[in-house]
């Protein structure tokens, strides 16, 4: 399936669409993971470049800086405090019964992350064009609201729905 079909399926159906991109046991689980976290990481740094660009031109700061880092909160630190926040909400899954293993639980996670990225896109749009006020408030709380809705409906399919 592509991509970006996958993507806009799951704004309606999220906890099948994960189940369809965990797949089965075929031992790309965790490399599958890895790449859908560093994507939606990607995307987002690249969502920045406006909001960046804007700033430094307001600012008088060196857009290469602030790219800089970007580049290394999105493509070095987020991917390592994004796998502790997965385990941390499968342990707490876990607690109230939750059935999934780590790498479905990380799953949901990371393919929120990259669904809820086009919301992210535009939202760096926003801020880049627009610049603060309430339609980037109104876009980032959009973006923030699919991306946790997303994650918890997910997470929910993987810990509690019914096993195949």
């Amino acid at each position: 399936m592509a991509l970006t079909g996958d993507i806009v399926r799951s704004y309606r159906g999220p906890g099948a669409v994960l189940r369809r991109r965990i797949g089965g046991n075929d031992g790309r689980g965790e490399a599958r993971a890895l790449v859908t976290l560093m994507l939606a990481c990607a995307l987002i740094f690249v969502g920045q470049w406006p909001r960046l660009s804007r700033e430094a031109y307001l600012s008088g700061r060196e857009l290469d800086m602030l790219v800089g880092g970007a580049l290394l909160g999105w493509l070095f630190i987020a991917p390592l405090v994004l796998y502790g926040v997965a385990g941390i909400s499968h342990v707490i899954a876990r607690i109230f019964g939750g059935r999934a293993r780590y790498l479905e639980a990380r799953m949901a996670l990371f393919w929120a992350l990259l669904a809820a990225a086009p919301l992210w896109l535009l939202w760096g749009l926003v801020a880049g064009l627009i610049g603060p006020g309430p339609a980037r408030d109104a876009t980032g709380l959009a973006a923030l609201a699919a991306f946790f809705a997303l994650w918890l409906a997910g997470l929910y399919a993987v810990e509690f729905g019914e096993r195949a």
